[in-house]
């Protein structure tokens, strides 16, 4: 592939404005990434821990501008050296995580593009343990924080651990890992108050982001209702950078991973994700529990976008980018396999917390590629697990261990145990009993990419797009999830104490869509959309939309695998309620009940049914529709009952399908049931039939437009 020319920096001006006591510098620059950059106003010089100036803060030192990224940056090797080590024994980031065991197996053979023993014929199965995670909120935070969620899946083959750590969003906000520790510090909670925990919703991430344009692709997608997902069970996965299949013959192909979710996709809305947390801050942890419990396991197809040197050359933006997706529609999803989760795990700290995953664990037939994030994730992942779990023996711990033979020779450490016998531990060695032998037939041999170019710390101009996919996500949403993207902005800009930060960020905005920067601009309180920052390239506004990238089109066929709440006071009839649990129960969906008291209710033939949650800790949130069973004597109950109102009232604002007895329309203070399309009448168990069918889509929206 060819080298291109990188950016060349100039200055821009930035208004000066007073905000409390700060005064914001008025003069900027642009970096090699497009990134805006303020002087300091004591003019202090950036150094390395040694005391060395450092002359880019930007980007890592490669051989040439897609190059491979160069272990003698010891500017960058410092830096993440340090953030990786600035929390102990807490990950500094994914400390919220969720593991579960299950299994991989082939369904696609793949023996033309890939030496991987995996891939070599159908049926072929492997054990999996996947853990589900937050990023920014520490292991005591909320499960439905608007946030990335990591997606990181271990695989135990015949030829060793294969790691693919990814997210539920394929683009990340920084191009070059020497960013990170900048992006996480911005993230995370300030350091000198410690708040705000597992949100974005300030003034330092903001700030940021509104001078890294490259985050503003990511930026579209974290504001979207991508960031909160209804369960892990309906989210999707992928592995984020192009990796390279390697054949046999030593051919490459480069190779995406996608995660698809067989229950198909879903999220809740901002308002339900505020309640949930109150309710049930472990909302994600318990949904995956309860459906393995329940013999509901989720599972997923492994889908891959092969594509070759031509296309990568032809491609309108760089393979390299992690910051780009390459569309499904440009290069069609090829499923390979497919991942069941069916085990909870034993011992959440045994597991959970201990497994240890790292980019840099593949096996023969993949390899990594020179994106720079990569490259240097593959660096700072190693690190991360000696620091945290203290020693380089993490691998003993059973559920990092290989489930295939091991021989090698490092020996003693903390946590050693199971040194190697014999007298040898070095090779080569001319003991009869001489230990393990490299074996280049079989071993991971490394695709022989011709490398060449400048050693300069300088960032690919193919590289500098930071618009054109971020418009294509945009616009690839309904009106619905275009609204909610608005509005996510609206409600985080609007926790920013300094105006300036809100307008500098508004001000990417026209370049993605003239609406959307309006609708923020308004949301705002601005008197107008503020002058366009001036791109580095000029954003391409003829990319096509993806259906792909949105929820709503790609949103579940069946109610299987979601919950539905049953409000029910005394005297309801039995006959109903028997046929709402059934029919639903035989969709595959969970039913659980909820009454005035825990203790439950009895029917009017005098059954006495038991409910799983008392009206005050069950509110409608928690469930994806809802029924109300009452009679008069009920809802003469319920209408003094606040929880039952709030109930009612969320499970109306926020669109779910409802169905309830003609004798508790009164508790439908600001809607009328019998004209709203979404809410049914329950008078016979034969009327269950429509409010099934209605609940396989996701919500009436027709009540929010």
């Amino acid at each position: 592939m060819s080298d291109r020319t990188p950016h060349t920096p100039g200055f821009h001006p930035v208004v000066e404005t007073q905000s409390s006591n700060r005064t914001v510098a008025r003069e900027g620059v642009r970096g090699n990434g497009g990134e805006i950059h303020q002087r300091s106003e004591d003019g202090q010089w950036m150094t390395t821990a040694q005391g060395a100036p450092v002359s880019d803060n930007q980007n890592t030192l490669r051989a040439g501008g897609r190059g491979p990224s160069l272990l003698e940056d010891f500017a960058m090797r410092e830096k993440i050296f340090h953030f990786d080590h600035e929390r102990i024994p807490e990950r500094v980031v994914h400390a919220r995580g969720y593991g579960v065991h299950g299994y991989f197996e082939t369904t696609s053979a793949l023996s033309d593009v890939t030496a991987a023993h995996l891939f070599q014929e159908v049926g072929r199965r492997v054990p999996a343990f996947v853990r589900f995670s937050t990023v920014a909120g520490n292991k005591g935070s909320m499960d439905l924080a608007r946030d990335v969620r990591g997606f990181a899946v271990k695989l135990y083959t015949e030829e060793g651990n294969w790691d693919i750590v990814g997210n539920n969003i394929p683009v990340f906000f920084i191009q070059d890992a020497m960013k990170f520790p900048d992006l996480v510090h911005a993230v995370k909670e300030a350091p000198d108050r410690a708040f705000p925990q597992a949100q974005s919703a300030h003034d330092n991430f903001w700030d940021f982001i509104s001078l890294m344009p490259e985050a503003m692709h990511m930026v579209m997608w974290q504001m979207s209702d991508r960031a909160i997902p209804r369960s892990f069970r309906f989210m999707e996965g992928f592995g984020v950078h192009s990796f390279r299949f390697v054949n046999a013959e030593g051919k490459g192909t480069f190779v995406k991973f996608h995660w698809k979710p067989k229950q198909g996709l879903q999220s809740v809305l901002w308002d339900e994700a505020v309640k949930i947390n109150g309710a049930d801050p472990d909302f994600h942890r318990r949904d995956m529990w309860t459906a393995i419990e329940n013999g509901d396991y989720p599972e997923w197809d492994l889908a891959v976008q092969l594509f070759d040197d031509e296309f990568a050359n032809r491609f309108a933006f760089d393979i390299l980018d992690p910051t780009k997706i390459i569309p499904e529609e440009e290069v069609p999803l090829q499923v390979v396999g497919r991942l069941v989760l069916d085990r909870n795990v034993d011992n959440f700290f045994a597991e959970t917390e201990q497994v240890a995953f790292c980019t840099q664990n593949i096996v023969p037939g993949v390899d990594f590629t020179n994106d720079p994030l990569l490259q240097g994730r593959n660096f700072s992942y190693l690190d991360t697990q000696l620091k945290r779990l203290g020693s380089p023996n993490f691998t003993h711990i059973p559920v990092n261990a290989p489930r295939c033979p091991m021989h090698h020779f490092q020996q003693d450490g903390q946590m050693q145990t199971r040194g190697p016998s014999g007298r040898a531990n070095y090779e080569p060695n001319s003991w009869a009993s001489g230990g393990p032998r490299a074996d280049p037939a079989s071993g991971h041999r490394s695709f022989p990419e011709e490398i060449g170019g400048e050693k300069r710390k300088v960032r690919s101009e193919s590289f500098a797009d930071h618009y054109s996919q971020a418009r294509q996500f945009y616009i690839s949403q309904t009106e619905i999830e275009q609204r909610h993207i608005a509005q996510a902005l609206v409600f985080e800009l609007s926790k920013v104490e300094t105006p300036e930060i809100r307008v500098r960020l508004v001000g990417h905005l026209p370049h993605i869509d003239e609406t959307l920067a309006s609708r923020v601009a308004e949301g705002l309180g601005l008197d107008a959309v503020p002058a366009a920052h001036e791109p580095a390239v000029v954003p391409d506004t003829g990319l096509p939309p993806s259906d792909a990238l949105s929820i709503l089109k790609n949103g579940p066929a069946s109610f299987k695998g979601r919950k539905l709440g049953i409000l029910m006071t005394e005297g309801i009839d039995d006959d109903l309620l028997e046929a709402l649990t059934t029919a639903f129960t035989n969709e595959g969906a969970m039913v659980e009940r909820i009454a005035p008291h825990v203790g439950g209710i009895t029917t009017g033939q005098g059954k006495r049914i038991l409910a799983h949650h008392k009206i005050d800790g069950a509110p409608s949130v928690l469930f994806d529709a809802v029924a109300i069973l009452s009679n008069d004597a009920g809802t003469v109950q319920l209408e003094e009952m606040h929880p039952a109102h709030c109930f009612v009232a969320d499970a109306v604002a926020h669109a779910k399908f409802i169905a309830y007895t003609p004798e508790a329309d009164s508790l439908f203070l600001t809607a009328d049931p019998s004209s709203d399309g979404g809410m049914f009448a329950l008078t016979t168990g034969d009327d269950v039939d429509a409010f099934l069918t209605a609940c396989r889509g996701l919500r009436f929206w027709d009540r929010l437009s």
